[in-house]
């Protein structure tokens, strides 16, 4: 058989890929496929460093935005009602944002607000100042576990 022959062996009008070409074509593929994730990770990574660097910004509470803040909250909890729910999820966020990354959050210490920062902070002072009063629970716990170690905390308002 000659040389051009056996590169190009064929079966009716399809072309055999030898079993090296087969490999190859196959690492090409994985290799673009681990490609995507790298990208879709680093824009993940982008998107997480964003939410950080906002929520560690304390929002200007003006009556406005307090007013759009209960609104919204006050919608949330009345969808929840009307679905028989006693709690929602009112904020979730990284644990950096906890001085000591989620820990007395976790464990259930007593002083764990005083590990929050910037807005998780305030949607304390918020629970603190405001609802508490109206006999409302704020829950503080971690919610996901990446790599077995603590990651976003979640605060819960609950009226059961």
């Amino acid at each position: 058989m000659s040389e051009a022959a056996q590169q190009n062996t064929t079966l009716g009008d399809e072309s055999f890929m030898s079993a090296d070409d087969l490999r190859s074509y196959m690492t090409e593929i994985e290799k673009a496929k681990l490609s995507k994730e790298f990208s879709a990770m680093d824009r993940a990574d982008k998107a997480r460093e964003e939410l950080i660097k906002t929520l560690s910004q304390p929002m200007d509470l003006t009556p406005d935005t307090l007013h759009e803040i209960a609104q919204s909250l006050l919608t949330k909890m009345r969808l929840a009602a009307q679905r028989g729910e006693t709690e929602i999820m009112v904020m979730r966020f990284p644990n950096v944002l906890c001085t000591d990354k989620g820990r007395a959050i976790n464990n259930a210490e007593e002083g764990w607000p005083d590990t929050l920062t910037g807005r998780p902070r305030q949607a304390y002072e918020l629970w603190r100042d405001y609802l508490r009063q109206g006999h409302y629970k704020l829950k503080a716990m971690i919610v996901d576990w990446p790599n077995g170690m603590p990651g976003d905390v979640g605060f819960f308002l609950s009226w059961a």
